[in-house]
């Protein structure tokens, strides 16, 4: 073409965990049935949506016109007081539980706004960052925000290591250590839930966090959109719960706890916006950002408090966290036997981490494909790629189990994440089996 049309951040914007599913798919059609444990998605797993949600769903069609327009810029003005009403209720408990020292951060109606889910006001957030500054986020990262802040910059995203050998704890030496050193680095990404690795923060480390922000004048972004997917014994801190003074942004959605991916019904949380001018101006931006999209999807919205508030909403969570922590210790139990990787146990979230041990994998290594034609569409795909990558794609062909590389996390550790959606559990167990299996037999070849 006449000139470069490309954006010079267009090399960051990727994401292994639907890239996959060309390959999958190319696997299927040669005759392998898949097992899809690429993505976090519910109902494609066969979660049921009980009726009640549904007929919640169905009144606000039948009965609000108003559901079918646009919306205010922020979002439905009722949905969001009450968000902020029981955010502030919340912070108040807390606040109570743990006594002095302990300050219920207060928000309003106005410190909150609507996004088609997490995925727009993730973009929206790094896109309409100062070019010239950073956010530092975990490794293994969870791609759509380090592929977004990536791309913003058009440089390799900055990370701190979470630990897998300490539970996945985040090294704060590391992470303080690179803010020192890096000027350019504004904020502080952490996902609390972590996908993708199952870990839920204490109080204290996010307590550490906090400080780290407070001392170099930085900002927070905590995506917290499993929340409320919580098991094992574990305790969800909010991010309003310690932030204290810090400028500050939590991320919530309906998609992964209702769940209603399909809603696309985000929102994020503004705290201290007048603690900091500049701060108070980022905010800013991404509301005359949406702005000019007019708004987020009405209906959704509408629904919002009226699922959050039902009486049926705290058992049916429950309920879901149960399940969801059967198949955690499931996971936990039957990779933790296995020699050459370690695999921590999953308190919150939808999904488990398996990593390699250091020098576990080789280029050489392999496991027997069903027919010759799946071995021809293989073998020039493994060639000089990540080893994680190319032991996911010997388990795709060989098994027709899909599960993300976590070279694909922007992880410098080799391994995968699977999911903890299948509800058949003798389904799960099976795929889980067959993994095993995978591994020990690609690590003796």
């Amino acid at each position: 073409m006449r000139n470069n049309i490309v954006y010079s951040g267009a090399d960051e914007l990727t994401y292994e965990i639907r890239e996959i599913v060309a390959v999958a798919k190319r696997v299927e059609a040669l005759g392998v049935p898949i097992t899809w444990e690429n993505i976090g998605d519910p109902i494609q797993k066969g979660h049921k949506v009980p009726m009640w949600i549904k007929e919640i769903v169905r009144d606000v069609v039948m009965s609000d016109d108003m559901a079918f327009g646009y919306s205010p810029t922020k979002g439905v003005l009722e949905t969001r007081e009450y968000i902020a009403k029981e955010r502030n209720k919340n912070s108040e408990k807390n606040a109570a539980q743990f006594g002095k020292g302990a300050i219920a951060t207060k928000i309003t109606a106005e410190d909150i706004l609507f996004f088609n889910g997490l995925g727009d006001a993730i973009s929206h957030v790094y896109s309409n960052l100062n070019e010239h500054v950073r956010v530092i986020g975990p490794n293994p990262a969870y791609s759509t925000h380090s592929s977004a802040e990536a791309s913003h910059a058009s440089s390799p995203h900055i990370t701190y290591r979470l630990d897998p050998h300490r539970n996945w704890a985040p090294d704060l030496e590391d992470l303080r250590n690179k803010i020192k050193y890096n000027p350019a680095i504004g904020g502080i990404l952490i996902l609390n839930p972590d996908n993708p690795t199952g870990i839920v923060y204490s109080r204290e480390v996010l307590l550490q966090i906090v400080a780290i922000a407070r001392e170099y004048d930085l900002f927070i972004v905590a995506d917290e959109i499993y929340a409320n997917i919580v098991y094992g014994g574990a305790v969800m801190t909010a991010l309003a719960d310690v932030i204290g003074d810090v400028p500050a942004m939590s991320m919530r959605g309906l998609s992964k706890e209702v769940p209603w991916p399909g809603s696309r019904c985000g929102w994020i949380e503004f705290y201290n916006t007048d603690k900091d001018p500049i701060f108070a101006r980022y905010v800013k931006s991404l509301v005359d950002a949406k702005m000019l999209e007019v708004c987020a999807t009405t209906m959704p919205q509408k629904a919002l408090p009226k699922i959050l508030s039902d009486a049926r909403y705290p058992k049916y969570l429950a309920e879901n966290n149960l399940a969801y922590d059967r198949r955690a210790e499931l996971t936990y139990k039957t990779f933790s036997k296995i020699a050459g990787v370690t695999c921590v146990r999953p308190q919150g979230a939808l999904y488990a981490t398996v990593v390699f041990d250091e020098d576990a994998l080789a280029p050489s290594q392999a496991l027997a494909l069903p027919n010759h034609a799946v071995q021809k569409y293989l073998e020039p795909l493994v060639k000089n790629i990540a080893l994680d990558k190319r032991f996911v794609y010997y388990l795709l062909a060989a098994t027709g189990v899909c599960v993300v590389p976590l070279s694909g996390f922007n992880s410098d550790l080799p391994g995968f994440r699977i999911t903890l959606l299948e509800p058949d559990e003798t389904k799960f167990k099976k795929t889980l089996d067959t993994i095993a299996e995978a591994i020990k037999k690609y690590l003796k070849s």
